[in-house]
């Protein structure tokens, strides 16, 4: 048992929640783990943790909600297999339960902390059968795992075929690599410091994918720099290197990492990072017309929504005074699942027998037509933000960030260069 566990206050029971890899992570390199549905937490940095608590009242909508601090801990069984848990932090008993635990069936997958400072499985009539039987499921996914991450070294952009049998959304959450390589890196880290440290805090975020039945995910690398001031020499030259040889010194922008299904092969296209570096200006304009196709036609519904928010988002940013996104990102999230709608004067008896293809731009008048879609706009990743307001930092800046901005305006010009040329 770990020694974490002698140093929690067990005066009272509070549920432990199992944490999972947030298979909806595209870029990065921090572990996105998933808390529920609603939530998801990561390793809590404090200068990320300080924006969290003191950010301005209007960058509220074009950040996650930010929803308070967990202390994460792992155990190995006699196999090899980690398992990360959640729980409060001492003394905070109500942390956890203030938020919604129900998804997080089946309950198998709730601890319950004991005031015998044991662990225990929440619904105790699970059989050792079922517990070798999920350990054996586990060793066969960790060795599929193995698998990709080997693949994933040599592909930079992959293209999955979502199986026939289930919903689009039921076979999407298998198959994203990258979290799972996040995920790997994560754990292995935390084994390696188990003989000194097995508690961690991480913070819990709003997952923005929540409200999607297939989220298509864009993460954009913003600014001209992406070092903070505290960066030592060496990391300070790489972070310099990857801006001049990618599209940041020149845009201010660069893909990151981008996940897209394609309606029209039934295939989940990944994109990331070392392909996102590599783009020249049209490479990159390339890869955005490439977000918004779901491969039949080009989602056109989605630009004003998106240049909407993108121009409300620059103009906050351009009042706030002192603020530095180094490394920051932007992620841009749309349905790739269309709701659709039918013409007033369709026959309701036609309905089941619209298919999907009947989506096309060239089905007719009273085919299925797109609804408006919802699209998010979001600023993520702060761990090296810096204000003039946190105090202890020893380089203050003035005015906005206009390495950020130039990137915000130039997202802006491409994304209305897609939406005219598609419209000739």
């Amino acid at each position: 048992m770990s020694p974490a566990f002698g140093a929690m206050e067990v005066e009272h029971y509070s549920k432990g929640v199992l944490l999972e890899p947030f298979v909806h992570q595209v870029g990065g390199h921090s572990c996105v783990l998933r808390f529920n549905d609603k939530t998801i937490c990561k390793p809590l940095i404090q200068r990320e943790h300080q924006f969290y608590e003191t950010l301005p009242t209007e960058m509220r909508k074009f950040t996650p909600q930010y929803e308070g601090v967990v202390s994460v801990s792992f155990e190995e069984d006699e196999d090899g297999n980690l398992c990360l848990i959640a729980y409060p932090l001492n003394g905070d008993h109500d942390n956890l339960e203030t938020l919604d635990n129900s998804d997080c069936e089946p309950k198998s997958k709730l601890l319950r902390w004991t005031n015998k400072k044991t662990m225990l499985l929440e619904n105790e009539k699970i059989s050792k059968e079922w517990v070798r039987q999920h350990r054996k499921e586990e060793k066969m996914k960790s060795h599929k795992l193995e698998e990709e991450f080997e693949w994933l070294k040599k592909s930079e952009v992959l293209y999955y075929t979502v199986e026939k049998k289930g919903s689009v959304s039921s076979q999407f959450k298998h198959h994203n690599p990258w979290s799972m390589k996040c995920h790997q890196q994560q754990l292995q880290r935390m084994k390696e410091n188990a003989k000194h440290r097995n508690q961690y805090k991480f913070i819990l975020l709003e997952n923005l994918t929540s409200r999607y039945e297939v989220p298509c995910v864009l993460d954009l690398k913003m600014g001209t720099r992406q070092h903070g001031d505290d960066a030592s020499e060496e990391k300070k030259a790489n972070q310099i290197r990857k801006c001049q040889q990618s599209t940041s010194a020149v845009i201010g922008v660069r893909v990151c990492g981008m996940q897209v299904y394609q309606a029209g092969t039934g295939q989940l296209m990944f994109m990331n990072k070392y392909h996102g570096r590599k783009l020249s200006v049209q490479g990159f304009k390339e890869a955005l017309y490439q977000f918004f196709h779901n491969g039949k036609y080009l989602r056109r519904e989605l630009f004003e929504s998106v240049l909407k928010k993108l121009t409300e988002l620059k103009s906050v940013l351009e009042k706030q005074e002192s603020y530095r996104f180094y490394s920051s990102s932007l992620l841009i999230i749309y349905d790739g699942k269309e709701r659709q709608e039918v013409a007033v004067d369709s026959d309701p008896e036609d309905l089941e027998d619209l298919s999907e293809e009947s989506s096309d731009e060239s089905a007719g008048a009273y085919a299925y037509k797109p609804t408006a879609s919802t699209v998010d706009v979001r600023m993520i990743d702060f761990a090296h933000t810096t204000c003039k307001y946190y105090g202890e930092d020893s380089v203050v800046h003035e005015g906005q960030d206009t390495g950020y901005v130039f990137g915000l305006q130039n997202l802006i010009d491409i994304i209305k260069e897609i939406r005219d040329e598609s419209s000739e």
